[in-house]
């Protein structure tokens, strides 16, 4: 048998050990392999690093079930995830407040179409301050909202006590914070992802895709597409493909499968997107699917399926998987 690497190691990776296996040839091509188990924290690695370094190991090889993307990929990776949790948050604060102002039968939420717009936010701290007079929280209205007025006066008028304006500042103080939070994540996620700026402004021109999308869908997919098989590998890996439960012919249940949830999250609201875009074949695709499978499927069928535009490639491609595009057509790195 040739000899490839005549100083090696295999690593079997476990939460709490790791198994390593060094095989040397000498130079009189006699075999010496040594197995031996380590621990997973930091002195047990070093001591391991130190046994291959005397064995003047060269290559090692690690058996993985996941992927191991580089360390730039994986800090943008934890930053994105990290947002999401405090826009989840945000999200539910903000639902808190709704139910605050519903609670005091104050409707700001019919007539404002964003309570925490900047008139919305000026009419909250004043009844924070105390102020409960319809007319005079209706004056803070900025802007379009102010041909609203009338409307605004009957929404204002509820029963605010004492309670509620106590709930509502507590609330308003932790939605500062979570958005000074976002604000520096999302300086830091721009630095991070800047050495990946092209790939970001290719994923920008799928429609739906904004500027957080596509460094989310950077930071779960990454920039190298050979980690994946094959396009239908990592639609699967993302739990976009059609579930398949089929027996004796009979086909039982087409739900899609666990995979990533948070490619999976970030496609479902770039699907989202899409949908209300005007002539885009996503948008057409969408108002097809709803019609018989309701907007929850034809939703997720968006978010599995794209077309590109003409214009981004020297050749017209047909129908894909957001995986498959990104599989068959090397995203710029750089």
């Amino acid at each position: 048998m040739e000899v490839v690497f005549a100083r090696c190691a295999g690593l079997d990776v476990h939460s709490k050990v790791v198994v390593v296996c060094r095989r040397i040839i000498g130079p009189d091509g006699k075999l010496d392999k040594q197995v031996r188990t380590f621990g997973t924290t930091t002195g047990e690695l070093l001591a391991l690093a130190d046994w291959l370094a005397a064995a003047r190991v060269t290559h090692v090889a690690m058996e993985s079930t996941g992927v191991f993307p580089a360390a730039t990929i994986r800090e943008l990776r934890d930053l994105t995830r990290h947002r999401a949790t405090l826009v989840d948050q945000h999200t539910a604060v903000a639902n808190r407040i709704h139910k605050i102002l519903e609670d005091a039968n104050i409707k700001l939420g019919t007539v404002a179409s964003d309570i925490l717009g900047a008139s919305g936010r000026a009419m909250l701290e004043a009844i924070v301050a105390g102020e409960s007079d319809p007319a005079v929280l209706a004056e803070l209205a900025r802007r379009r909202l102010r041909a609203k007025l009338p409307a605004l006066r009957e929404a204002l008028q509820g029963r605010i006590t004492e309670h509620h304006r106590f709930l509502l500042a507590t609330l308003l103080e932790q939605l500062r914070f979570l958005e000074a939070q976002l604000a520096r994540l999302d300086e830091r996620i721009a630095e991070k992802s800047r050495p990946f700026e092209a790939a970001l402004r290719w994923l920008r021109t799928i429609p739906g895709v904004g500027q957080r999308i596509a460094e989310n869908l950077l930071a779960e997919i990454g920039p190298e597409m050979a980690v994946f098989p094959s396009a239908g590998h990592l639609a699967s890996w993302g739990g976009m493909c059609p579930g398949n439960n089929e027996s004796a012919g009979k086909r039982k249940s087409g739900k899609t499968p666990q995979g990533n949830r948070w490619l999976r999250r970030s496609l479902i609201e770039a699907a989202w997107a899409a949908a209300r875009t005007k002539q885009t074949c996503l948008a057409a695709q969408y108002r097809r699917l709803a019609a018989r499978r309701g907007k929850r499927g034809a939703v997720v069928a968006v978010g599995h399926t794209w077309s590109p535009p003409t214009t981004s490639f020297t050749r017209a491609a047909p129908m894909r998987t957001l995986a498959r595009t990104t599989s068959t057509v090397s995203i710029p790195s750089g």
